[in-house]
């Protein structure tokens, strides 16, 4: 492909991604599976483009208001911005590449032509920008970030706007942390174990882990450190009853299958829960590759679901991994930043505290009650099991380096008494917890 042919790429991406709720990735894949002709370069370029304007759109969008002209923040005026601001390609340059032959992007119209003469030669970053354009994150955001982080908000900020790592989990169904290293090796995979988790590998460079034999034999998944971490929290173990109430893809349920497994085969009893069939449907092939076809399927319907009724009071261990905002993911999916609204987020309080209330009902006396979020936001996390305590008094917190020590060993990374991670502290993704345990 031409480097005009990338830039229309790139653009065709931008109206998916801006169009919709899909992530990037999952967009880009669908685009290159019908573009074979892409080679392994052009995927990459069109790639990399891609996420830096989704990680410098207020920025973009900042610099072509002030351009002055009338012209609107589209895919084609941010492309534009970018290679001016960014790239430092002068008006002829970007030109040449908007030529309409080819395959490229059709010529620059003349106020496009002005934008590029306008932005060409200045800096990205502008002393005047106000903190969350400087930063990329919603306005709207900056009192609940800065009461989090307060001095650290430009650290953590600028840590979710970096590009994550490829992580992925050693299914002990299978195999052993040791034997995928190597097995991936043989495949000229080279990994590194992760800090933190014990069943985590981290991809030293980047590769296409699905076509090879170890991810098809289901020996490894890809999931980030940080969800693996929330896993091993729960403390699954064989001849428990555990519940992973929000399932979604499936990937903690995988991980709670690997830790209730004895000789290749789940102990006990696993629930895989969701209220959209489609996503337990998509879980089916995952767990026949992880040798985990032992886990329960179950479509929730409600309070007055039939299957809720009946487990009452029976689980060892119930995750809640909450729908929310996806803050603590900006480093996968950039555009989500821009998704919600404050009005969206008082929707997803409220659905998050009925989730709660409703999974809460299926811990036994003893048991735990996990929950967790991707989210950074202290609305979707501390006041949420605050909250709940106030009108569950048979339910209490345990302190988080206890639950750390019993189910991974050593001190938790961060201190305080539910756990927080983040990329600027941890190295993965920016996900809360607490654990929350049945006393009467």
């Amino acid at each position: 492909m031409t480097p005009g042919a990338r830039l229309q790429a790139v653009i065709e991406l931008l109206d998916q991604v801006w169009a919709g709720r899909q992530p990037a990735d999952q967009l880009a894949d669908a685009y290159f599976k019908k573009r074979r002709y892409a080679g392994s370069s052009d995927r990459r370029g069109i790639q990399t483009t891609l996420y830096d304007i989704l990680r410098r759109r207020a920025r973009l969008d900042w610099w072509i208001k002030r351009s002055g002209l009338a012209i609107s923040a589209t895919p084609r005026t941010r492309i534009i911005a970018n290679m001016a601001l960014t790239d430092k390609s002068s008006p002829d340059d970007t030109s040449a590449l908007f030529s309409g032959a080819n395959h490229c992007p059709d010529s620059l119209s003349e106020l496009e032509h002005e934008l590029a003469e306008s932005l060409y030669g200045r800096p990205l970053n502008h002393a005047d920008m106000p903190r969350p354009i400087a930063l990329e994150y919603p306005d709207w955001m900056d009192a609940s970030l800065s009461a989090l982080w307060g001095d650290r908000l430009e650290l953590e900020i600028s840590a979710l706007n970096q590009m994550a790592p490829v992580d992925i989990r050693v299914n002990t169904l299978k195999t052993t942390p040791e034997t995928a290293k190597h097995e991936l090796a043989q495949q000229f995979i080279e990994t590194e174990t992760t800090p933190l988790s014990p069943l985590g590998l981290r991809l030293t460079s980047k590769a296409r882990l699905g076509g090879t034999q170890a991810f098809r034999d289901g020996l490894v998944e890809v999931q980030d450190e940080g969800s693996q971490i929330l896993a091993l929290i729960c403390g699954a173990q064989p001849e428990m009853l555990v519940v992973d109430y929000c399932a979604g893809a499936g990937g903690k349920t995988l991980a709670l299958a690997a830790a209730m497994g004895e000789n290749g085969k789940i102990k006990g009893q696993l629930y895989a829960c969701d209220v959209s069939q489609t996503r337990i449907n998509r879980m089916g092939p995952r767990l026949k590759r992880a040798g985990a076809t032992a886990v329960r399927q179950k479509v929730l319907s409600g309070k007055g679901d039939t299957w809720l009724q009946k487990a009452k009071a029976s689980a060892d261990r119930v995750l809640v991994d909450a729908p929310c905002t996806g803050t603590g993911a900006w480093r996968r999916d950039p555009q989500a930043k821009w998704r919600f609204t404050p009005d969206q987020l008082e929707d997803m309080l409220k659905l998050q505290q009925s989730i709660l209330a409703d999974a809460a009902l299926l811990v036994k006396p003893g048991g735990r009650l996990i929950y967790a979020t991707c989210s950074l936001l202290q609305e979707e996390n501390e006041q949420q099991f605050i909250a709940f305590l106030k009108e569950h008094s048979n339910f209490a917190p345990l302190p988080i380096d206890q639950v750390w020590s019993e189910t991974i060993g050593g001190p938790p990374p961060p201190a305080g008494p539910c756990l927080r991670l983040s990329p600027a502290s941890t190295g993965t993704d920016g996900f809360f917890c607490t654990v929350l345990e049945r006393t009467s």
